[in-house]
């Protein structure tokens, strides 16, 4: 008999056939207030993510996922650049990837995200984001392939969009959307 995954268990393939919608917000009921969330299209929380400001000059946020596992640790470092960490500590050996602001404008943002292990001796990066952090908008490339898109979120006869929540759309293929979460939650800081 085939093993049947309960309906209640959400299930997000890191490798889709189709894209995948994510609704970004700090407001939504089950989140506590202040803390982003990224909601599947049934409004169901897939990561959220928690903000740790210790006294010292470096602010660190977490990556969890549903079930609040952590998934990414992510530190600020000096001059806009960020480490992300395997799990909720910041220990060297659980290094995953490091992200390097090469543009910030008033209007436009530009990084790079170097993966560790992948590509170690290549000085390219292996993902870029481009975008407007004040507008919500921004995309996610690997070399010249689209992987992900946020847009704000229109309606019907509205003049300006609000700005509160938007939509993260990730494209087939095989990236971990949980690092694409990650590099969102690090694009609007």
């Amino acid at each position: 008999m085939a093993d049947i995954v309960p309906a209640s268990a959400p299930v997000h393939p890191t490798c889709s056939q189709i894209p995948v919608d994510l609704f970004v917000s700090k407001k939504h009921p089950g989140l506590p207030r202040g803390e982003l969330g990224f909601l599947d299209s049934s409004g169901d929380t897939v990561y959220k993510v928690t903000h740790q400001s210790p006294k010292t000059s470096s602010h660190k946020r977490v990556l969890l996922d549903a079930a609040g596992n952590p998934l990414f640790s992510l530190r600020r470092k000096d001059h806009g650049s960020w480490e992300g960490y395997k799990g909720g500590d910041s220990e060297e050996k659980d290094l995953k990837f490091r992200v390097k602001r090469t543009k910030n404008k008033l209007t436009r943002t530009e990084l790079e995200v170097f993966l560790v292990g992948e590509n170690s001796a290549d000085s390219a990066c292996d993902f870029k984001v481009k975008g407007f952090p004040f507008q919500k908008s921004c995309t996610i490339y690997r070399g010249n392939e689209i992987v992900a898109q946020t847009s704000l979120m229109y309606k019907l006869h509205q003049l300006m969009p609000k700005r509160g929540k938007f939509r993260l759309t990730i494209f087939p293929g095989p990236v971990d959307h949980a690092l694409v979460a990650a590099l969102i939650v690090i694009f609007l800081d």
